[in-house]
């Protein structure tokens, strides 16, 4: 324990030296990122919002197990650990009603496999796996062919 603190002490009081001897910068130094050039100790301004696509053009899985894409907006959406705005319209009991597709049987699976009487925690804050569908220019290249069967 002892030589690891020694050892980040020695890094920080290099980091320290280089620092006031003009060898660290914050600057850059030509590297590209989603920030283009942005100096990182200069806040941006935020990025445009992507325009959602309207219900009912959808796109289609691209492979199998692909969660469903969002096909409308869910700004504002409130989802923590007392609120999920999803399952006002995407709950068993409220589906039908809003005429909205129920969530999956799997969903309500604890991790050992025992089906539960609510949504599992490990499946309530849908947005870590359901994405919205938005018309937004690929990032970075791509060469991903979808799965032959899902054509």
């Amino acid at each position: 324990m002892k030589k690891l603190i020694g050892a980040m002490l020695a890094c920080l009081m290099a980091g320290s030296l280089m620092a006031a001897q003009g060898q660290i910068t914050t600057e850059s130094g030509g590297v590209k990122s989603l920030r283009n050039s942005a100096d990182l100790a200069v806040e941006a301004p935020a990025a445009q919002l992507k325009n959602f696509r309207k219900d009912g053009d959808l796109y289609d899985r691209q492979y199998m197990h692909q969660p469903p894409l969002v096909p409308h907006d869910i700004r504002n959406y409130e989802i923590d650990t007392k609120v999920n705005k999803c399952l006002a319209c995407h709950s068993f009991k409220n589906a039908s009603v809003m005429k909205a597709p129920k969530i999956s049987p799997t969903h309500f699976e604890a991790r050992d496999g025992m089906t539960l009487g609510e949504v599992s925690p490990r499946r309530y804050f849908c947005l870590q796996c359901h994405v919205p569908q938005a018309d937004a220019k690929p990032l970075v290249g791509n060469s991903f062919k979808p799965v032959e069967a899902l054509n």
